[in-house]
């Protein structure tokens, strides 16, 4: 067995620990029957630790946390590529200092291919596009880039049409978004343990921190409530109004993850719409900032100006970043105070071009707009974000210290 636990100082109390090799093992989740797997995480035995010890998952990779974490996001296409290397050197030549790399993509596909002693290999989601993950995590840890592995959680395209009975079936077939995007089940408990060891197995990668995306229901759902047929799990009981049994659903998920996750040295965090902080929840996709908040150790808001409409007095947000930046984090700030143990804040800016927005609505983002962005939400007192690029080309010659 290779480098399996490390034990660490922790209080005096007795504990339950969970190990990897205590998942239940299934060869074939996908049959062409679609049979129901059950996730389980075996307690070991208490009298088999001391009572004074946590057993802790060690990679073998060492990474410290940065003074303050200033990343950039980087696909699974150009995390294996010649891409990388360009990454690499902004790094090198910046302020910058982490990357959050797609282990599981928008699709649903693991970006790499799990290794056939992995728990993954049955579920055969696996692409080529990171040929060597480890190697890449070495090369992160010798530059000292802190890793985030980025996965998405209930846009899953792949296993909604694999198992329709775990996603919402419109009619005979799978409901898919207008850009043919398919989602599966918040509410079920079977989603939660297939995402959870997909977040384990990147902990024993070596990755930080897991973060977490779409960690909601689709858009809209509330129209769709009552027209497409899936399953409540356990909140079918549930006195709450479907609002807030989605709410919950997505809460209890994250603090379910985040529990799982502990043993294996990673923080959570969960990337959440910008609009959601301003208002008590976002009721068709279940996002309450404050309750998800409380259940993780980042909380990565979407702010980007582009995706605002007319929001804080401001017409055309996309032409305002400073200005927009500046109003949200007032908000944020606040929405943050009123927790006994807030997050990290650690925002989602812009760094590409919404031309689609149309002529008058948008400009040309460069060094000046991310500056501005990165200016204003180190006046709010807010010290970290990330950088979105979907190509990752990201502007040259900015100063990424406000």
């Amino acid at each position: 067995m290779k480098k399996y636990l490390r034990v660490i100082a922790s209080a005096s109390i007795a504990m339950t620990v969970f190990i990897p090799g205590a998942v239940s093992a299934e060869t074939n989740l996908f049959s062409k029957e679609f049979s129901t797997k059950e996730f389980s995480f075996q307690a070991i035995d208490e009298t088999l630790v001391s009572s004074s010890k946590l057993f802790t998952y060690d990679s073998g990779l060492t990474f410290e946390y940065p003074d303050a974490v200033r990343g950039v996001y980087v696909t699974g296409h150009s995390a294996g590529g010649e891409r990388f290397n360009d990454l690499v050197n902004l790094m090198d030549t910046t302020d910058l200092n982490a990357m959050v790399v797609d282990i599981k993509d928008d699709f649903g596909n693991l970006t790499y291919i799990p290794k056939e002693d992995s728990a993954l290999a049955k579920y055969d989601i696996g692409k080529p596009y990171i040929k060597d993950p480890q190697k890449m995590l070495k090369t992160m840890e010798e530059k000292k880039i802190y890793p985030i592995a980025r996965i998405v959680i209930f846009k899953d395209t792949e296993l909604a049409e694999r198992k329709p009975e775990w996603s919402f079936v419109d009619g005979t077939s799978v409901w898919k978004n207008g850009r043919g995007e398919a989602f599966v089940n918040p509410f079920m408990k079977e989603v939660w343990d297939y995402n959870v060891e997909i977040a384990i197995e990147a902990a024993k990668m070596g990755f930080k921190e897991i973060q977490f995306d779409y960690v909601r229901f689709p858009e809209g759902f509330e129209k769709r409530e009552n027209t497409l047929k899936y399953s409540m799990g356990e909140y079918e009981k549930s006195d709450l109004d479907f609002v807030q049994r989605r709410v919950s659903a997505v809460t209890d998920f994250v603090a379910y993850a985040k529990e799982k996750l502990k043993p294996y040295g990673a923080q959570l965090s969960v990337d959440i719409f910008g609009y959601s902080a301003t208002l008590p929840e976002a009721p068709g996709i279940g996002q309450n900032f404050s309750k998800i908040s409380e259940n993780v150790d980042v909380i990565s808001s979407m702010i980007y100006p582009s995706h605002w409409t007319s929001y804080f007095g401001i017409a055309k947000p996309d032409l305002e970043p400073y200005r927009l930046v500046q109003e949200y984090a007032k908000v944020e700030n606040a929405k943050l105070a009123e927790l006994e143990n807030p997050p990290v804040s650690r925002p989602w800016l812009q760094d590409f071009t919404a031309s689609y927005l149309g002529a008058g609505n948008y400009q040309q983002y460069g060094k000046e707009e991310v500056e501005a962005q990165i200016k204003a939400l180190s006046e709010a007192g807010i010290k970290e974000y990330l950088l979105w690029n979907a190509g990752n080309k990201y502007t040259k010659g900015v100063d990424y210290t406000p």
